[in-house]
């Protein structure tokens, strides 16, 4: 399933937004979202959450032989998965282009960098090394996919104990965490990848761009960098040209961050080890009674509840006071009852208005016949005392004319006009 595009009225929203330096979370230009880290029960397990961006990052290991080349030397393995639950642009066992993308990063970010000592990986040599393997796993597609791949891969690999193994002669032992303690891997340093977007050609710039902004930005840099200000790995992609400037100025500002997210990362492994020393709750069973285990949750609302008891009875206390008596029914229409407002009962009366219409139209029919009758009489009272309004009525081949005198009644006008469309 394709991802669904933007709208033109949202894209010029967006950049105008961009222009006026505003964002849609409300953070300024270089600041990043907030950031979680977590670990699970097993050693190797961390979820990162950058705003509503979700990836866990899980490390194994395994006895393989070296390669040809580096007989003395570990393998580092990276595997990014993309799924369908974080995004419907993704698509279920399809490599896509952004995966292959954030493989290639993430392989220059760690293992290029040479972050981790692979010599201490080697147990026999040209027979017997440590692969290690690393699996990202997308949880939730909220954009910079990069930083939060990145801080979740390292923070692991610093979280993963391997096996301790023993050699006899030919053979190799490998104990259990419960015959002997798992030893760490020898990290030299944690790289971290900052990305930057440009827009407008590269006239306006934010740091950890979200999804909406990575869709109408016309270029991005992705810079990974140690605490040490020494940088890893640079890439650009968009094809905006930099200039130098621009790019010393993103170093600055990813050196900064870099020092931030790498005191966040020690604390929260300083906190974990705490945690475990001591026996307490952590990863998957600490998580069980929070309800924290899936990756869409909702943020707990703080309710203050220490004066609840002293409110509850000044509301009731200021409310208005119940009636004494129990109102009457209300009938708002015919055949329905209500109660509560207080009115008069109206059962039938509907009937009782129907019949007084009819009985309202017989009087007036009455009426109206009895001035009928009443005219009659004094129109003949009239032509009998030779007084009163003239007719004339001719007779003409083509027609017949009826000439009425103004001063004669609307009634008599209108019997006439009756009369002579009788005769015609």
């Amino acid at each position: 399933m394709k991802d669904t595009p933007l709208s033109n009225c949202e894209r010029d929203f967006l950049l105008k937004a961009i222009e006026e330096k505003k964002r849609l979370d409300g953070r300024q230009t270089y600041d990043y979202r907030k950031m979680k880290i977590t670990f699970g029960t097993d050693y190797g397990c961390c979820f990162v959450d950058l705003g509503k961006t979700r990836v866990m990052a899980q490390v194994s290991c395994e006895l393989v032989a070296p390669k040809e080349s580096r007989p003395n030397e570990g393998i580092m393995f990276f595997n990014i998965e993309l799924s369908p639950m974080a995004s419907p642009a993704f698509e279920q066992g399809r490599q896509s282009e952004l995966s292959v993308k954030l493989n290639r990063q993430l392989e220059r970010c760690l293992r290029n960098s040479k972050c981790i000592d692979t010599e201490s990986l080697c147990v026999v040599s040209g027979e017997k090394v440590w692969q290690i393997r690393v699996d990202v796993h997308l949880l939730n597609h909220d954009g910079n996919l990069m930083d939060a791949a990145s801080i979740a891969a390292i923070t692991a690999l610093c979280h993963f104990r391997r096996p301790d193994v023993g050699i006899q002669g030919d053979e190799v032992t490998v104990y259990s965490p419960e015959e002997r303690d798992p030893i760490p891997l020898s990290i030299y340093h944690m790289p971290i990848s900052v990305s930057f977007s440009f827009f407008q050609q590269g006239t306006y710039l934010l740091v950890d761009p979200c999804e909406r902004e990575e869709r109408v930005m016309d270029g991005l840099l992705m810079i990974a960098m140690n605490k040490h200000r020494e940088i890893c790995s640079i890439q650009s992609s968009g094809g905006i040209m930099l200039l130098k400037e621009q790019v010393m100025r993103c170093s600055k500002i990813a050196s900064v961050k870099v020092s931030e997210i790498t005191e966040l990362l020690n604390k929260a492994l300083v906190n974990d080890k705490k945690a475990r020393k001591e026996g307490g709750r952590c990863g998957f069973a600490e998580s069980l009674p929070q309800e924290r285990i899936t990756a869409l949750k909702m943020e707990e609302t703080s309710v203050e509840m220490t004066d609840a008891t002293e409110r509850a009875k000044d509301i009731v206390q200021k409310a208005d006071a119940r009636p004494q008596k129990v109102p009457s029914p209300v009938v708002p229409v015919p055949g329905v009852g209500q109660v509560g407002q207080g009115l008069q009962n109206t059962w039938g009366l509907e009937e009782d208005e129907d019949d007084e219409e009819e009985a309202e139209e017989c009087d007036s029919g009455e009426e109206q016949e009895e001035a009928v009758t009443k005219m009659e009489e004094e129109r003949h009272e009239k032509e009998a005392s030779g007084e009163g309004d003239v007719v004339e009525i001719s007779d003409s081949e083509e027609e017949d004319v009826v000439i009425l005198h103004p001063a004669m009644p609307d009634k008599a006008l209108k019997w006439v006009h009756q009369f002579s469309m009788h005769c015609n």
